[in-house]
């Protein structure tokens, strides 16, 4: 079996320098001719040359991977967001290392700290609201971070998110405009755990207060059991009064129509429900589910744009708000 070729076998071959064959390794093109790259390039895919990550990371202090940390993985809204990550990241030559913190602080810097040690290019970090403390500290080791979906209270760090406020408030607007709902409730996680979140619950009440309407709230732990849900949401519900519930958390929908699947058909006279993301089911049960969606795969895609571009010292956008969708279903009466 022919050992591995070397970088300045490459080099020799493609007749041209070791430095030069670097600089293709790492993408660095700026003053590289086409008729050099395609030269450098033959002889690679010739001898199925793969580069040695360590010996890179050592010689040229990159690694060509990147640290993503969500909140919580299973759910879909961070599927898609990680698939447009991925698919961004591959394309331009990086891999990455995906982690998930359970909006935990703990977690977050564990995993922070190990893959600072692993020698990752950057992160791109859906933060909890204690991450700031772990920002100098990536800073310090030179390395680059986005956030992605929800921020802490800085505006230094660059970051990819959707209008969440704007998206809830304009929903609940034309929910209210109908003037049909006699009662308004709210399920959801701990909002101060992440800023999304907060922005959410915050949409929902401004909507209801311009009104002068009142709402209740029932608040949930994170991953909450069928029967945590049903023993708090249950008794909210009151079936003498039309009641449009609000669930905040994509993860949290699907437990809560579940829930609602013996009220089925009293959806949307007299129950409405409202949700985020979800459109893999919620446009084909009956009734179908009214959501929120998020365009996670586009966030995913312009996120990880963002953390290679400032890797690479590229200029960036700083901030980018998207915008959502509602994709009205039959559970709103309107």
């Amino acid at each position: 079996m022919r050992k591995k070729i070397t970088i300045k076998e490459i080099a020799e071959l493609s007749n041209t320098s070791k430095t030069t064959v670097s600089f293709y390794l790492n993408k660095k093109f700026d003053s590289m001719s086409q008729e050099t790259r395609e030269r450098i390039e033959k002889v690679i895919k010739k001898y199925n040359y793969t580069p040695n990550v360590n010996a890179r990371s050592l010689s040229n202090q990159t690694s060509n991977l990147l640290g993503v940390l969500v909140g919580d993985i299973t759910n879909t809204f961070s599927n898609q967001l990680v698939k447009g990550i991925e698919k961004s990241a591959l394309k331009r030559g990086y891999q990455i290392i995906i982690g998930s913190s359970n909006y935990d602080k703990k977690t977050e810097k564990s995993f922070i700290e190990r893959l600072i040690r692993l020698g990752v290019d950057g992160f791109i970090v859906q933060p909890t609201r204690d991450f700031e403390p772990l920002i100098p500290y990536i800073q310090s080791h030179n390395k680059s971070l986005v956030f992605i979906d929800s921020n802490v209270d800085t505006n230094e760090i660059a970051s990819v998110k959707t209008d969440n406020y704007n998206s809830v408030l304009d929903c609940m607007n034309a929910i209210l405009e109908k003037n049909y709902y006699d009662e308004y409730v709210i399920i959801q996680a701990n909002p101060q755990d992440l800023s999304t979140r907060l922005e959410r619950a915050s949409g929902f009440v401004d909507a209801l207060m311009r009104k002068d309407l009142s709402y209740s709230t029932v608040m949930v732990s994170n991953n909450a059991s069928e029967q945590e849900i049903s023993d708090k949401l249950i008794s909210m519900i009151k079936l003498d009064k039309k009641t449009l519930i609000f669930v905040a958390n994509c993860w949290l929908l699907p437990n809560v129509f579940r829930l609602l699947s013996k009220y089925r058909n009293l959806i949307p006279h007299t129950l409405g429900i409202v949700g985020f993301d979800n459109v893999e089911w919620t446009k084909f049960v009956s009734p179908s589910i009214t959501t929120i969606v998020q365009p996670a795969y586009e966030e995913g895609v312009l996120v990880a744009n963002k953390l290679i571009d400032l890797i690479e010292k590229q200029p960036v956008k700083h901030k980018e708000i998207l915008v959502c969708d509602v994709n009205w279903q039959e559970s709103v009466k309107l």
